[in-house]
């Protein structure tokens, strides 16, 4: 009985089919290429796997029996699902499937967004089916769902402190430090290093790249996790603080926002795309960072 399909079963029942399709063994043997008598023992050996006689042969001419019949139609419709998984395997060979989970830092300049829809306009040229979600996250957040396997790939500045994390440069953002419209030193025409020590700052406990910060404040008694909190308490005129220049450049042309001391205390902060060391990538994760790089290469903005 034929329990399990071997290659060599594959064999012999595309040896019936073309047996059958030339009407006998002897008209196959100018297509098979063999002589009747290895027809005839291939056959001998399809009825033994089988348990049951396929066709009847002698002086009456070839004919299938019942069975053969039915064996006949099976093969045929095996044969078209062979052909079809072979043609769906190697659609599935060129194409990239799946998904994609990616983390982005809070409030990025509009050129970054720009250049994030561009890698993504790439990649969907490609050949692929992929499911793409995009979490917008504080850095320490993305940190945590990086290393839980909640994200593949994550974009932000992070601490650098977690060896399982792998990190690429990917461009810069600008930072510098602003007081509102409200605040005394708007208007002053001179700010030294001393009228700046007694100043309320905005102080950020997520945030790695404090230590960074040119100023730090001696006094605080505003804390916020978000950039957008950060700008409401600039914006009061009570407290100064570190903002990215872009998201204080719509603010400071509408006259509520000065920047302080720009040369001395502005600063750079490196953002990178995270990945976790541990996870193998799959095709689709490493198309789209080829992507994501050439459009932040488009600009200049790779390190």
């Amino acid at each position: 009985m034929l329990n399990q399909l071997r290659d060599l079963d594959l064999q012999l029942l595309r040896l019936f089919v073309s047996v059958v399709e030339n009407g006998g063994f002897s008209a196959a043997q100018g297509e098979l290429g063999v002589g009747q008598s290895t027809i005839s023992t291939q056959m001998a050996k399809l009825e033994t796997r089988l348990g049951f006689r396929l066709c009847e042969r002698g002086k009456a001419g070839f004919r299938l029996t019942p069975k053969g019949e039915q064996v006949l139609q099976a093969t045929r419709r095996l044969f078209e699902a062979i052909e079809l998984f072979k043609g769906e395997a190697q659609g599935m060979a060129d194409k990239l499937l799946g998904e994609l989970r990616i983390g982005l830092s809070e409030a990025l300049d509009r050129q970054v967004l720009e250049r994030l829809g561009a890698a993504i306009g790439r990649f969907r040229q490609r050949n692929q089916a992929v499911q793409i979600e995009l979490l917008s996250a504080m850095p320490a957040e993305l940190e945590r769902r990086l290393l839980q396997d909640q994200l593949h790939l994550a974009i932000g500045y992070f601490s650098g402190n977690q060896a399982a994390l792998a990190l690429q440069p990917l461009f810069r953002e600008d930072q510098a430090l602003y007081c509102g419209r409200a605040h005394r030193l708007f208007d002053a025409r001179r700010i030294d290093a001393e009228a700046l020590l007694e100043e309320d700052g905005v102080r950020h406990p997520y945030r790695f790249i404090q230590a960074d910060e040119p100023w730090q404040a001696a006094r605080s008694s505003a804390r916020s996790e978000q950039v957008e909190g950060t700008l409401a308490f600039v914006l009061s005129g009570a407290h100064i603080g570190y903002l990215p220049r872009h998201i204080a450049a719509p603010w400071i042309e509408r006259g509520q926002l000065r920047e302080l001391q720009a040369s001395e205390l502005g600063f750079t902060v490196q953002f990178h795309l995270a990945s976790h060391r541990g996870r193998q990538p799959g095709e689709a994760q490493l198309a789209f960072i080829e992507d994501l790089r050439a459009s932040f290469a488009d600009l200049g903005m790779v390190s």
